[in-house]
Order: structure tokens, then sequence, then C-alpha cells
């Protein structure tokens, strides 16, 4: 299928999706995080860790200090600021792509877009904190609007829905009917559907067989199906044995969930594995546009 075309204009970026796949590396500065947990909580490691994601291709970093895998505890504000603030003014010294400030919280947005950030990824939609549309709309900053429903801590208690593509719709169209009222232009909305967050295996499946109902509301979409665990839970059903987010298998599940993520209208690809998935999606891309 031909993915909907989109220019993003934000501060000096420029980000044109649609006919090539645009990709997120992902950059956790958390000591819990469910794939890559205390592996880049020291500034040295997660500069260096930044510098190869760009050099495999990456289009834009997410940075982000508090872990929201499922069952995880939100971390105090303070120490949000100390993990993320450092990496990203070390990153926008030395490297000129978008950062993306991965949070809930308008004072971390806030400070994370002062030191070099210019992308506000919000897994609660602006939902968790009232200031945080206003930050976006004060700096221009591009907004990530995502589905989840409950919380980290709840989301993952037997989730249901009557009706899960119309749900996640619904509340996504809400969303963005609220930033537009509140001043945000159309040209910096992203929506997620939130792999993982509020959805059993089924319907992660099915978010990603339907996504094109998604692309229909006129926006870009971001995916981030990287190491998640309904991949792990297919692979586990089929060999027996049950998989890991850093095996091999999951890392190939992955490149599947994405390929499929593109075919059906995604535009950016939230991931772990950038050169892996940049490669792979260099074919997905040619394939769509041929």
């Amino acid at each position: 299928m031909t993915t909907t075309a989109y220019t993003l204009e934000f501060g000096r970026f420029k980000l044109d999706l649609g006919p090539m796949a645009c990709i997120m590396g992902i950059l956790n500065t958390t000591p819990d995080s469910f794939s890559d947990g205390g592996k880049y909580t020291s500034l040295d490691k997660a500069l260096t860790r930044a510098r190869e994601m760009v050099t495999a291709g990456a289009h834009i970093l997410d940075i982000g200090g508090e872990s929201s895998r499922p069952f995880s505890e939100p971390v105090s504000e303070q120490e949000e600021l100390d993990r993320t603030i450092p990496v990203i003014e070390a990153i926008a010294d030395r490297i000129d792509i978008p950062i993306s400030i991965d949070t809930v919280k308008a004072t971390v947005a806030k400070e994370a877009l002062a030191a070099g950030g210019s992308i506000i990824n919000d897994i609660s939609a602006f939902e968790k904190d009232p200031d945080m549309v206003n930050v976006a709309v004060e700096t221009g900053a591009l907004a990530v609007l995502m589905h989840m429903k409950g919380t980290p801590e709840t989301m993952q208690v037997n989730p249901s829905y009557d009706d899960l593509m119309g749900e996640i719709i619904t509340y996504l169209q809400e969303r963005v009917n609220f930033v537009l009222e509140k001043g945000m232009s159309p040209k910096k909305i992203i929506l997620d559907p939130g792999i993982g967050f509020g959805k059993t295996v089924a319907h992660n499946l099915v978010l990603i067989k339907e996504l094109h109902q998604l692309t229909a509301l006129g926006y870009p979409v971001l995916m981030g199906p990287s190491r998640k665990s309904f991949i792990q839970n297919v692979l586990g059903n089929v060999t027996g044995k049950k998989a890991a987010p850093k095996d091999a298998g999951t890392g190939y599940g992955t490149l599947a969930a994405c390929a499929a993520s593109l075919m059906n209208g995604a535009h950016i690809l939230r991931v772990h594995d950038v050169e892996a998935v940049c490669a792979f999606s260099h074919i997905i891309d040619a394939i769509r546009n041929a």
C-alpha cells in the first residue's frame, strides 16, 4: 500500500515521512527498562550508544529516564531530570539530530527541550500532566500522543475492549482535539496506538494488522513493537520455549512486526536495534514504493 506522506518542520529540523521509514532509536537511561535497563546509565555509555545509533541510520533519538514496562513504578521528577538532561545536553552539543524526550512530566519535557530536545513523546497523550500541552505549544515541539489503557502499574492486568480499534481511534481523536483546542498545530502531531500498553497478545496482533484504520485519521503514526513481550509469547507458543527480550528470535520477530507495521501505513518505528531495522526497512520501503 502507499503510505501517506507528511512533512514535519520543528525548530531547525524537518522530517519527510511516508516514502521512507523514519527510525527512532531508543536510549533508556534507566536501571530497570525491560530490555536495556542499566546499560546506558553513565553519560559516556549513553553518548557512545547515541553515536552508534546515528551511525547506523537513526533519524531520531528517544531519551527516557522512567521505565514504562508493565508493573513498573514511577520515579521522582528530580530523578528523571538527573537521568535525562545531562545526556540530552551532551548529545545535542555533539550530534545534529532530533532528540525526543520520553516523559509524562511537563517539567521534565520543558527542561529537556531547553537542553536541546525537540520532540515530546508522552505515553499518556498529555493526560498525566495538564501543563504538558502548554510546554508543547510554547516551544513548538512535535508531540507523540500514545494510547494506553490504564497505567504502567496496571495496564497488563486483564486488559479488555469491546471494540479494540474503535476505542483506540476514538481516544486518540479526542486527544488530538484537546491539543488542537489548546493551540497546537496539526502539523506537530504524531499518533502512537501503544503496542503493549494495556493490550493482550491478540490485541497487539490485530492492532498491527488493522493499523490502516488509524492512519485514516490523517496524522503520522509511530509504532513501537521492538522486543515487546507479545513477540516473545508468539514465538514461545510455537517453539515451546520461553523467549527473552534479547534473544535472536525476538529480534527477528521485531523485524517482522516492523515490516507489517510499515506495510500497513506506519511512518516511524521506535526500536532498539537500529542497524538491523534500518537495513530491513530499506527493503520494505523499496517494495512499498515499487
